[in-house]
């Protein structure tokens, strides 16, 4: 075989693994999951160290609101006090990692992380934190949230009072601080 046609066929060989490999980049990579669908359920990572003490933002993670709420400590203090009021005082049907089965349903007691989807029909819940009236409220109203749909009531760690259509308390989602300041929802260390 001579040298010309030696290299017209290594020629023809690369050119046409070249082109077998453009070929399937696109086909392998269409079986791959879209921008879309990592988003849609991938960990989603706030930063919390200016939520002032109070103060409640509400983030997305798997197309759901996810409520942070930084209690304060006459938020924390009602807590107690409501254990005879709530369906579920120890958080035992398990709406939360295991991490979070504690009386203020979070990893720091000052932050509470939950979805805010009420558990009756999947309205969302609305802030009604200050006390009685003032919210429109019932005067011994301690602060917490009112599902407007149906009037189910939730304390300030997500737990369902009695005698409401919610059968259970909100969900605490997995989530893990990366630092002091650093939430990841979606994901956790601790082999939840």
């Amino acid at each position: 075989m001579d040298c010309g046609r030696r290299r017209l066929i290594v020629a023809t060989a690369a050119v046409g693994g070249v082109g077998a490999i453009t070929a399937a980049v696109p086909f392998l990579s269409s079986m791959l999951p879209s921008e879309r669908a990592k988003a849609a359920g991938a960990p989603v990572e706030i930063d919390v160290g200016n939520l002032a003490p109070g103060q409640l933002i509400t983030v997305e993670w798997r197309g759901k609101p996810v409520w942070i709420l930084n209690r304060n400590q006459a938020m924390l203090d009602t807590l107690p006090k409501l254990d005879d009021a709530v369906a579920d005082p120890k958080s035992e049907q398990k709406q939360q990692p295991e991490y979070c089965t504690n009386p203020t349903r979070s990893i720091k007691p000052n932050l509470l992380v939950a979805v805010g989807i009420c558990t009756h029909l999947g309205c969302s819940p609305s802030s009604k934190f200050k006390t009685g009236a003032e919210e429109g409220m019932a005067a011994d109203w301690p602060g917490g949230f009112l599902c407007p749909c149906h009037g189910s009531t939730f304390d300030f760690a997500g737990r369902v009072y009695k005698s409401k259509p919610a059968p259970t308390n909100l969900e605490v989602p997995p989530h893990t601080y990366l630092t002091d300041t650093r939430i990841l929802i979606g994901e956790d260390k601790k082999g939840a």
